[in-house]
C-alpha cells in the first residue's frame, strides 16, 4: 500500500507553487496525494517565515499536527519552506515533534528524506543552497481548478531593511519566457482560465537574464496563449511601472485592469528608512499617471505602519494620503521587528500597541473608501467567476476581475439557472456588504 502524504501550505503563492512542486514530484514517486492531512501517514507543513504571525501559524499547525502523531493517527511531520530554511538549528533542536527539516535548496530529495525518516525513525536535517531550489517541472494544481499561479522568477535583490525573503530566498532569479510560456500552455490545456503572475518583484522580471525589465513582453505571450480569460499580476514595485507596462495592460483584452504595487509608505525619511525610495508627492504622481494611462484600473496597496522612528506627524502624513488617493484595495499590516534584518534593532522602535492602533485606523478609514468604491458600483453589471454555491446564504458567490483570489472581496448572487465553479457570468450588482458586493445573475 502506498505511504498516503498530506500538505499544509502556508503563506504566499509563491510558496504554494513550490508545494505543488513538491506533491507532484512525490505522485511521481509512487506516494499517495491525500487532502485531509489528519489522514495521512506523512504530512509536510509547507510554512511562511516573513512575519511573526505566520511564524506562529507554522508552528501551532505543527504542534496541532503532533497530537495526531501521539495519538498514532500519522508516523511523520515535515517542515519544508521559508521558516525551516530561516531556522535552521533553530527548528531541530526546540521542536523534536519534527521528523525532519528541508530547506529549500534540499526540497528535491524530499521523496528520498520521507522514506528514510519511515524506515528509521532518526530526525532528518536537509540543507542546501537556496538557489539550488528547482523552478522549472510539474505541479499538482491545488487551487480551485479554474484558477493558477505561475511564478515567474524566485528571491529578491531589493533588500528592504524590514524584510527577510533576500536572506531566506537569496538573490532575486528570474526563469526564461520560453519555460514560463510553455508552463502557462500547460495550464490552458488542463482548464485554467485565470493566470496571476507572481513574484517577490515581477516588475523586475528579466533584468538578470535579459538586462531589462521583459515583464511587458512576458504578459503579451501569455496572453497570446488560448484558453486564458483573466491575467493579473501581483507584486508590482512603483518606481518599475513603465508607461510600456501600463500601455500593454491598457490595450491587452485579458490583462485584468488592476495592479497590486505595495507602496509601504508615502513619507520620504520613513521610505528612506525602508530603503526604498520615493515621497507622497511622486507616489501620487504615479498613481495620477497609472489611473491616466488606464482609465477604470483599480489599484491595490499594502502599507506598513509603526516602521522604527515613525513619528506621529508621519503617520498623519500617511493617513491623509489614504484619504487623498483613496485606493480601491488596500491592507496594513503593523511593523513587524524580523530577526536579521537592518531594522530589527534600528532606534527609536515605536510601541506595539501604538503600531497595532495605527494599522486600526488606516483600516477603518480604508473601510470608508471601500465602501464609497462599492456604492459606485451598485447598477452596474461585472463579469463574475463562479467559485462556488453558499449553502447558508443559499446564493452563488465569486469574484469579479477587480478581486484577486483569496485577498480581495467576493461578489454573492442569485441566479435562476445552475452556474458552474469556474463558470464566467455577467452580474448585476445591486447592494453592498462590508468589502463584498451583492446582485443577481442577467
Amino acid at each position: 500500500m502506498a505511504t498516503r502524504v498530506g500538505m499544509v501550505s502556508l503563506g504566499c503563492p509563491k510558496n504554494q507553487v513550490d508545494a505543488e512542486h513538491m506533491l507532484y514530484d512525490l505522485k511521481q514517486q509512487g506516494f499517495e496525494i491525500i487532502a485531509d492531512a489528519a489522514l495521512a501517514d506523512v504530512v509536510i507543513v509547507n510554512t511562511c517565515g516573513f512575519i511573526e504571525s505566520a511564524k506562529q501559524e507554522a508552528i501551532d499547525t505543527i504542534l496541532e499536527l503532533s497530537e495526531l502523531k501521539k495519538e498514532g493517527r500519522i508516523k511523520a511531520i515535515i517542515a519544508t519552506g521559508c521558516l525551516a530554511e530561516r531556522y535552521r538549528d533553530e527548528m531541530v533542536k526546540e521542536m523534536p515533534e519534527l521528523d525532519a527539516v528541508i530547506g529549500l535548496g534540499s526540497n528535491a530529495k524530499l521523496c528520498d528524506i520521507i522514506t528514510q525518516v519511515l524506515a528509521d525513525k532518526k530526525q532528518v536535517c536537509a540543507y542546501g543552497e537556496n538557489t539550488d531550489l528547482c523552478l522549472e517541472g510539474g505541479r499538482i494544481i491545488s487551487t480551485e481548478p479554474f484558477c493558477a499561479y505561475i511564478k515567474i522568477a524566485e528571491g529578491c535583490s531589493n533588500c528592504c531593511t524590514y524584510c527577510a525573503i533576500p536572506s531566506i530566498r537569496g538573490a532575486f532569479r528570474s526563469r526564461r519566457i520560453e519555460d514560463i510560456v510553455e508552463e502557462a500552455k500547460w495550464l490552458a490545456q488542463n482548464g485554467v482560465t485565470e493566470l496571476v503572475v507572481v513574484a517577490q518583484d515581477t516588475t523586475r522580471y528579466g533584468e538578470d537574464i535579459y538586462g531589462k525589465s521583459e515583464l511587458p513582453r512576458l504578459l503579451r505571450e501569455l496572453c497570446a496563449i488560448d484558453g486564458f480569460k483573466w491575467i493579473r499580476t501581483l507584486y508590482c514595485y512603483p518606481e518599475r511601472i513603465t508607461d510600456e507596462l501600463l500601455d500593454t495592460i491598457a490595450s491587452e483584452e485579458k490583462l485584468v485592469k488592476y495592479i497590486d504595487m505595495p507602496l509601504q509608505h508615502c513619507n520620504g525619511d520613513i521610505l528612506r528608512r525602508m530603503n526604498r525610495s520615493g515621497d507622497r508627492q511622486s507616489l501620487t504622481q504615479l498613481v495620477e499617471h497609472i489611473r491616466e494611462k488606464v482609465p477604470g484600473i483599480v489599484l491595490r496597496t499594502t502599507l506598513i505602519v509603526g516602521f522604527p522612528g515613525e513619528s506621529d506627524e508621519q503617520f498623519e502624513e500617511l493617513c491623509e494620503f489614504v484619504k487623498q488617493i483613496k485606493f480601491e484595495r488596500l491592507g496594513c499590516f503593523a511593523f513587524s521587528p524580523e530577526e536579521n534584518t537592518p531594522a530589527f534593532d534600528m532606534p527609536d522602535q515605536v510601541h506595539l500597541k501604538t503600531r497595532e492602533r495605527r494599522a486600526e485606523i488606516i483600516m477603518e478609514e480604508q473601510m470608508l473608501i471601500s465602501d464609497e468604491f462599492n456604492e459606485k458600483c451598485c447598477g452596474k453589471t461585472l463579469q463574475v467567476v463562479c467559485e462556488g454555491f453558499d449553502r447558508y446564504a443559499e446564493c452563488y458567490y465569486g469574484r469579479s476581475a477587480f478581486d484577486a483570489p483569496e485577498i480581495d472581496g467576493k461578489v454573492f448572487f442569485m441566479s435562476d439557472k445552475k452556474v458552474a465553479v469556474g463558470e464566467y457570468v455577467n452580474v448585476l450588482v445591486d447592494d453592498t456588504l462590508d468589502y463584498d458586493l451583492i446582485g443577481s445573475r442577467v
